[in-house]
């Protein structure tokens, strides 16, 4: 049975600890590029790094490209509800919110494709 984890840190080390690291890294990559906002990660970056990294472009999305934003979401399925709850007052805040959900929904894809 899928259990999510509490938060990013503990989903990139589960990720890492059943050796789907790599796998998830794709999945964001092609998610992604989808939805045209050309985002490739080398399979060599550090767990910190891609929270970074993501949460700078997620920033950047909520910031200047909205509609771009929206279609990432899309495209990605991240549950309306969760993004709804979410307080968007603080940007930064938010785009640290809206990455912890992207990572978990495209953790969600791989465990469960890796699972069958």
């Amino acid at each position: 049975m899928f259990i999510a984890p509490k938060n990013t840190d503990l989903l990139l080390s589960e990720a890492q600890k059943e050796e789907l690291y790599l796998k998830l890294i794709e999945q964001i990559n092609k998610d992604f590029n989808l939805a045209n906002e050309g985002l490739d990660f080398e399979t060599t970056i550090s767990p910190i790094n891609l929270k970074i990294q993501l949460q700078e472009k997620i920033y950047k999305l909520i910031q200047f490209k909205f509609a771009e934003y929206l279609n990432l979401l899309y495209i990605i399925d991240v549950p309306e509800n969760q993004i709804k709850s979410l307080d968007g007052s603080d940007i930064h805040e938010l785009s640290e919110q809206v990455c912890f959900l992207i990572l978990k929904r495209e953790w969600q894809k791989v465990w469960f494709r890796n699972r069958l």
